[in-house]
């Protein structure tokens, strides 16, 4: 190979993380200005993620801090995740058009489908933690103790707690999506996923004692729905129709087509 070639087969190469680059910078940008407009308001959005406990303490109960740095970081670290959050559809879409060139037709329409779909559901996910799974979770919390012990929950522990949560329930509404790409590659099939039925919803309730709290109640929270989402998964995924010929028939396809 001669030194032309070889910096000819460099170049689109340097183009790509040159792309990437810029990508991955206009995401921090959006993420930055998010967390810039949402910062005077970091107190106010720790409230209302504390309001599910608050609402259910006893009167004159209230939440501590017990290091110095706690009431700053809390809502600091807060504000920047939801920050996060909210920029997620924007991320993803720099993602998309960073990958979209090289993808096939095929690809690309299923892509957007599935990467909206991704978002919506990890919202979802989120947005049902906090009004169903909380309430219910801190009414069980804030009556099962004894009767003379004070509630007073550390702010920055409540804090690392319903992350978890969101997190947890977030990813676990994603099932559907992983579902349906499992059967879309041909990883496996709707038959071989009907037959594991039984040991899913076992590991859900195994994820499920993982991923939260020690109680039954959080548990059978997140375990019910992850098997409904994963019956909501097959059900789609019963729906594709993969070319005999794999992805190069696909290609012949959409290039004769």
């Amino acid at each position: 190979m001669s030194p032309q070639d070889d910096n000819q087969s460099h170049t689109p190469l340097i183009d790509h993380l040159i792309e990437l680059r810029s990508r991955l910078l206009r995401a921090m940008i959006v993420v930055v200005v998010a967390f810039a407009s949402l910062y005077a308001f970091s107190n106010q959005i720790y409230t209302f993620v504390a309001e599910p406990l608050m609402a259910l303490l006893p009167p004159g109960s209230q939440m501590i801090a017990t290091e110095v740095t706690s009431p700053f970081l809390a809502p600091f670290k807060l504000t920047l995740i939801v920050s996060l959050f909210l920029a997620v559809p924007f991320v993803l879409y720099q993602a998309w058009a960073f990958i979209a060139p090289g993808l096939y037709a095929h690809e690309k329409k299923l892509a957007l489908p599935i990467l909206g779909s991704s978002v919506l559901l990890f919202y979802g996910g989120a947005a049902f933690a906090y009004y169903v799974v909380f309430p219910l979770l801190f009414q069980f919390f804030t009556t099962a103790g004894p009767a003379d012990v004070q509630i007073m929950t550390d702010i920055n522990a409540y804090l690392s707690f319903v992350l978890k949560l969101f997190l947890a329930f977030g990813l676990a509404f994603e099932i559907p999506v992983a579902t349906f790409l499992l059967v879309l590659t041909g990883a496996t099939t709707v038959q071989a996923l009907s037959a594991k039925r039984p040991y899913v919803v076992i590991g859900c309730f195994i994820v499920g004692m993982v991923l939260t709290p020690p109680d039954v109640i959080s548990q059978t929270l997140l375990a019910g729905p992850m098997w409904l989402l994963f019956e909501v998964g097959i059900l789609f995924a019963r729906l594709i129709r993969r070319p005999r010929g794999g992805r190069d028939d696909v290609e012949m396809n959409d290039t004769h087509g």
